[in-house]
């Protein structure tokens, strides 16, 4: 359902929230850290982006964090810590993501090509999911802690199969409640 819809406007749909929720005026957040890894094609600081769509004026600074899986957390850490030091007082912090937006990459084709076949590189695989320093997939990697730490294929089932049924169940009991936003879609048409 969210394939056409960029990160920046999911990140925007859940500021707009937040300020609603909160009852902030917008004009005194301080900053905006939002992390988000898979960013070509999107434009210069999809956090900002964000910011601006959600709402916020222009006059507060935005950025974007890129430490792959840790992106969100380490947005929120360092709002944390501008907070403590002194530096603001309020920070929206998070992160925001939607892979399927993730585009088809030519390497090497600003200047074009000779003769013969390009390859086509798939920049979620290559910027989100393979190991720059290994050259493997997260998958392998996975395996390799399943085999580190002799994890048996029946225990990682049952672990997700009781995942699923925990998720069902807190959601069924309204526990997500406050932390579901409804993201509307509207057709480009």
């Amino acid at each position: 359902a969210f394939k056409d819809v960029p990160a920046y406007d999911l990140g925007a749909t859940l500021i707009e929230h937040i300020i609603k929720e909160t009852g902030f005026n917008p004009s005194e957040i301080d900053e905006v850290i939002i992390g988000n890894v898979l960013q070509a094609g999107q434009g210069q600081n999809p956090a900002r982006i964000a910011a601006m769509k959600g709402g916020l004026p222009e006059t507060v600074p935005a950025f974007t964090v890129n430490k792959v899986c840790g992106s969100g957390l380490k947005s929120i850490q360092l709002a944390y810590q501008s907070i403590v030091t002194g530096e603001n007082d309020i920070v929206l912090a998070g992160g925001m993501e939607n892979m399927s937006q993730s585009p088809m990459l030519v390497n090497n084709s600003r200047f074009g090509f000779k003769m013969g076949h390009q390859s086509m590189v798939d920049s979620m695989v290559y910027d989100g999911l393979t190991d720059v320093f290994n050259q493997y997939h997260m998958g392998i990697t996975a395996e390799n802690l399943v085999e580190q730490y002799g994890i048996s294929r029946e225990e990682q089932d049952t672990f997700a199969v009781n995942s699923q049924h925990k998720a069902v169940r807190a959601q069924q009991n309204g526990e997500f409640d406050s932390e579901i936003v409804p993201v509307s879609i509207f057709p480009q048409r």
